[in-house]
């Protein structure tokens, strides 16, 4: 990538709210952390379906659905959270077996899934020794960036 390209791709992740880009192209890895737009989960009042709406609700016809509340979070557990935007995936391909499952024990450094990200299989490893606790997303789900992917019991 050239100077240029660079500085179009920082422009339109700016531009559309883009959290997190990452490309890797002839050697050269660019990661361009962008600042998430906040989205609100709308619901219609015709319609049980919910809508997403970027920026502010509109002000007619239309309210608010409250998230549910997460649970807390076990205080001897770390979380993995994940580092870009993209689909994940439990195992390195359809018919292989998942990478973890709960009740394994993983070291730092070893791969617990895969998140594909613009056409890109960009590997998650585990940051520290542990033993899976809890597998958040289901396989081929999408997570956002700074989502909760893996709990490890430390």
């Amino acid at each position: 990538m050239n100077f240029e390209e660079i500085c179009a791709l920082i422009e339109l992740v700016s531009k559309k709210g883009i959290p997190l880009v990452e490309v890797e192209q002839d050697g050269v890895k660019v990661r361009i952390q962008g600042v998430p737009q906040t989205v609100q989960v709308l619901q219609s009042p015709e319609s049980h379906l919910p809508l997403a709406a970027a920026g502010p609700a509109p002000a007619v016809g239309y309210a608010a659905v409250q998230a549910p509340a997460e649970a807390p979070v076990d205080p001897g557990h770390h979380l993995v959270l994940s580092p870009m935007v993209g689909t994940f995936y439990r195992a390195p391909s359809p018919q292989a077996e998942p990478f973890v499952k709960v009740g394994d024990r993983v070291r730092k450094g070893q791969i617990l899934a895969i998140i594909e990200a613009m056409k890109l299989m960009n590997e998650i490893e585990s940051d520290q020794d542990g033993e899976v606790a809890a597998i958040y997303p289901t396989n081929a789900q999408p997570v956002e960036f700074g989502e909760k992917l893996f709990a490890l019991k430390i």
